[in-house]
């Protein structure tokens, strides 16, 4: 995902947090887990801590995985997920 596309997301929740409050703590989980993978990398690696490195790594893709799985359970009309509009804008 693209720092663009992460942007408009969390602009949309924060447009509707009083309409979608938890979705709006979610989100900002998934930020929290992606920042900490994106700052946790390095010093894993110098310190030679490999066994936080896979999960840095999954840190990172956590936003990506995330929107994956909303829109999966959105197209099978299990969950509605109305930033995923606002994201393709």
């Amino acid at each position: 995902m693209t720092l663009e596309e992460l942007q408009r997301i969390k602009q949309w929740h924060v447009d509707h947090k009083a309409e979608h409050p938890l979705e709006y703590y979610l989100w900002d989980v998934v930020l929290t887990l992606w920042l900490m993978g994106w700052v946790g990398w390095f010093p894993a690696y110098l310190f030679d801590q490999w066994w936080g490195v896979p999960l840095c790594c999954l840190g990172m893709l956590i936003p990506s995985i995330y929107v994956t799985w909303r829109s999966s359970a959105h197209r099978r009309h299990k969950l509605r997920c109305d930033w995923l509009d606002f994201r393709r804008s």
